[in-house]
């Protein structure tokens, strides 16, 4: 079977994005297969783009990670959905996935904003096992107690702040807390250095994947667990390893915008 197929990133954050009509995504041998950056095409995530279930709505689609499982939800990847979805037609569009449905902009600027979702701070929503909901916990990871912040961003987050980001132990730790028993489904995890209220820096251990070059929900996580802290303020420039995110959020009961640059590297088709 030939399968067509859009390269995309958003700050480096790789995507294989397929608009299915109607054919079932692979199985995940094969996705493993095509994600391989030797062998295959090379991704950190698939986006598989069908039609949408209601009416309004631009597509509905689903995210793969590299090892083959799913996702609930993928920013940077519903940002470059939007961009392809949207081209050449309308400027304001509905994507519907796993969570629900999304809101999604391409901005005059030619950057694309999505809305992500409702912040989820109940451990049970995350999902994440504690007694009761605190704004933050205590997490044994090896020989370190680790002051943990979590948060479902439509996907389940674990952020720790670190004083120097390029010191952060993203390679030891993150894999850690990704699949730290208190995680039950894992966890995305965010090391987030505060410069100043609207500015911090940022890498992710993506669940399923590793360290990306950005994770767009990751960004919006940081930054909503650094407002309800009381570091950040409503609008915070995140740098991550790939480039800037712009993060927007107004408040508890409030979705999260997050705006970037979503970029098309080629078209292609590969035997399946």
């Amino acid at each position: 079977m030939q399968l067509p197929f859009t390269k995309m990133h958003g700050l480096g954050n790789d995507f294989v994005v397929v608009r299915a009509n109607g054919t079932p995504p692979p199985d995940t041998a094969t996705i493993r297969a095509l994600a391989d950056r030797r062998t295959g095409i090379g991704f950190d995530q698939l986006l598989w783009v069908d039609r949408p279930h209601i009416a309004g709505a631009a597509g509905y689609y689903r995210v793969f990670n590299t090892d083959g499982s799913e996702a609930e939800q993928c920013g940077n990847g519903a940002r470059c959905i939007a961009a392809l979805l949207g081209a050449g037609s309308a400027r304001a569009l509905v994507l519907q996935h796993r969570g629900g449905t999304s809101r999604a902009r391409l901005e005059l600027n030619g950057q694309v904003s999505v809305e992500i979702a409702v912040p989820q701070f109940e451990p049970a929503k995350v999902p994440f096992i504690a007694g009761q909901e605190a704004e933050s916990y205590k997490v044994r990871v090896g020989r370190r107690n680790l002051e943990l912040r979590v948060v479902s961003m439509g996907n389940p987050h674990g952020v720790v702040r670190v004083n120097d980001i390029d010191a952060a132990p993203v390679a030891t730790v993150g894999p850690a807390l990704e699949s730290h028993e208190r995680f039950p489904n894992r966890a995305n995890i965010g090391f987030m250095q505060v410069l100043d209220p609207e500015h911090v820096r940022l890498r992710v251990y993506e669940r399923g994947v590793g360290e990306t070059r950005a994770c767009g929900t990751g960004a919006c996580a940081a930054a909503v667990v650094g407002r309800r802290a009381g570091w950040l303020a409503d609008r915070v420039v995140v740098a991550l390893p790939g480039g800037e995110l712009i993060v927007r959020w107004e408040g508890p009961g409030s979705p999260v915008w997050l705006t970037g640059e979503a970029v098309t590297v080629f078209e292609g088709t590969v035997a399946i």
